[in-house]
């Protein structure tokens, strides 16, 4: 497994990837927050408590949607839209990497993002 270090140079990296990303986590498939990163100027949408009941949230998902890999394949990626933000869930492993994004970023642009954040976490644990 990756240490807490590994966790948090993997959450740098994907938060320099774009300045319209205001969230960046790791989460075990317990639902446990491994690293996570707010942009310094913002504040989370979120309360705290809310916040870590979402990443939880996210790793349950993430097990109701194995259920359905063999006939439809894996996630790549979840990507969803709502009023006041982005929200990208990526899967490696046993891991779920959480961003969220000002939601003015264009769909190429995030297809984008999607695609740098995969190369960074490819060889995570």
């Amino acid at each position: 497994m990756a240490s807490k270090t590994q966790f948090e140079t993997i959450t740098f990296k994907i938060f320099k990837l774009n300045k319209k990303i205001r969230f960046v986590a790791i989460i075990s498939d317990t639902g446990k927050i491994l690293s996570s990163k707010m942009k310094s100027e913002k504040h989370s949408l979120l309360k705290h408590e809310n916040e870590e009941k979402f990443c939880q949230d996210v790793a349950k998902r993430k097990k109701m949607r194995c259920e359905f890999d063999k006939s439809l394949g894996k996630v790549r990626y979840i990507n969803v839209e709502r009023e006041n933000i982005t929200q990208i869930v990526t899967y490696i492993n046993s891991k779920s990497i959480f961003v969220t994004i000002e939601p003015e970023l264009t769909i190429t642009s995030k297809e984008l993002l999607i695609s740098k954040i995969k190369k960074i976490v490819t060889n995570l644990k």
